[in-house]
């Protein structure tokens, strides 16, 4: 019986352990919250930090493991890629590769060293040294953590005087003490972000979802839903396929999933912007999986064990799709009372739902990705369907506070 270990508890990782056993393989889910759900659903549950590589490590000895991933927890992906280097078994590639991928530092860096489209972009540990460097920026700029996921920590900054607040934010909510700045870039149409697949290195999968933001909420910068089939231009997926597929042969990548989040700017340029080898939050494989029929999931478990992939196609989807964020539009902490969702739409359109919160829940504010509520998927036969139904859900989804 393969064990395979999966770093993270939370309840995007449950498919996956669900997967692992259909494959027989033996489960061990670690971190360092015992009551995470997902240590529930494992065959064995190891209480060691995600980011302490060291403790990751010994703790894969220990259990003889055949693979690891960090699926849907980003904090743990440099300890799988570390545990998965010393023990000779399968990654998305080599260690210090994914060190580059998982800071967002290291990775604008790389990228403007290879002649990638790249934002004006610097990484810093000190509070002070931005204030010598506010004219190489092009106004307004983002501030972010370099080593977190899911929008947390990251802020816009239209004036140099509101740099110390959004520094003392990023750095909340990273966890190495550094944080990048860099230009803010005006999208052309959508963000765009989807779960990628890898063979040898060669990208075989890539359906890019445009991405849409809640702007009323209090970080307008946390993806709220997630559309596929994408509707950006075709000469431009074109190139940003190109220049994935570029950077993946240059950071000698090799088999398995990649959450990545790329956009077109209004100057017209195409730019990477986020590449992770881990899958993606929010159930991404999973709406994948129905629109285009392609198990992702089943196949970085395979690739992490080293059992044969199954046949990765890529096609068109099946209609037309949308992972909705069930979150709290309130800007102030509440206890939840009732979230009720109109039941012609839930007929109509809904192919899978998943509250996680419930009534005496602490509700908080829209923040981060981590501050959802729960997540469904719709389907529609057109995007204009689409699109008019979750322009209104704040009318069939009844969100109720204490």
């Amino acid at each position: 019986m393969k064990k395979l270990m999966i770093l993270g508890g939370s309840a995007f990782i449950v498919p996956v352990i669900e997967k692992a056993h259909e494959l027989g393989c033996y489960v061990i889910t670690c971190d360092f919250l015992p009551d995470n759900i997902a240590h529930k659903y494992s065959d064995e549950y190891c209480n060691v930090s995600v980011i302490d590589k060291e403790a990751v490590l010994e703790a894969a000895r220990k259990h003889n493991i055949d693979g690891i991933i960090s699926f849907a927890c980003d904090p743990g992906v440099v300890s799988a890629a570390y545990t998965a280097e010393k023990l000779g078994l399968p990654f998305q590639g080599p260690y210090e590769s994914v060190k580059i991928l998982q800071d967002k530092g290291l990775f604008r860096k790389f990228l403007q060293d290879n002649g990638f489209n790249c934002p004006h972009s610097k990484r810093y540990t000190d509070r002070k040294a931005p204030f010598s460097d506010i004219d190489y920026f092009d106004w307004p700029v983002i501030v972010k953590p370099v080593d977190s996921a899911g929008s947390k920590g990251v802020k816009r900054v239209d004036d140099p005087a509101e740099l110390p607040a959004a520094i003392d934010y990023a750095l909340g909510e990273g966890h190495n003490g550094a944080f990048i700045i860099e230009d803010f870039i005006t999208f052309k149409g959508f963000h765009n972000s989807g779960d990628f697949f890898t063979v040898d290195g060669k990208v075989v999968f890539g359906p890019f979802s445009d991405q849409l933001f809640d702007k009323s909420a209090v970080n307008p910068y946390t993806p709220s839903m997630l559309i596929w089939p994408y509707s950006m231009a075709p000469e431009d997926y074109k190139v940003l396929r190109d220049e994935i597929q570029r950077l993946m042969y240059a950071l000698d990548m090799k088999t398995g999933i990649y959450n990545i989040e790329a956009c077109v700017g209004e100057n017209g340029k195409q730019y990477i912007m986020e590449v992770s080898p881990r899958g993606g939050g929010c159930r991404i494989a999973e709406i994948q999986k129905m629109a285009y029929g392609v198990d992702l999931i089943e196949n970085e478990i395979r690739s992490a064990v080293g059992l044969p992939l199954t046949e990765i196609k890529e096609g068109e989807a099946d209609g037309h799709w949308v992972q909705l964020d069930v979150h709290s539009t309130n800007d102030r902490e509440g206890i939840l009372k009732s979230i009720s969702i109109d039941p012609e739409i839930e007929e109509k359109y809904i192919k899978y739902k998943m509250i996680n919160a419930q009534p005496g829940d602490v509700v908080k504010p829209f923040t981060g990705a981590n501050m959802t509520l729960g997540d469904m998927f719709l389907r529609f036969d057109t995007r204009e369907e689409l699109d008019r139904t979750v322009a209104n859900s704040n009318e069939w989804i009844k969100i109720e506070l204490e």
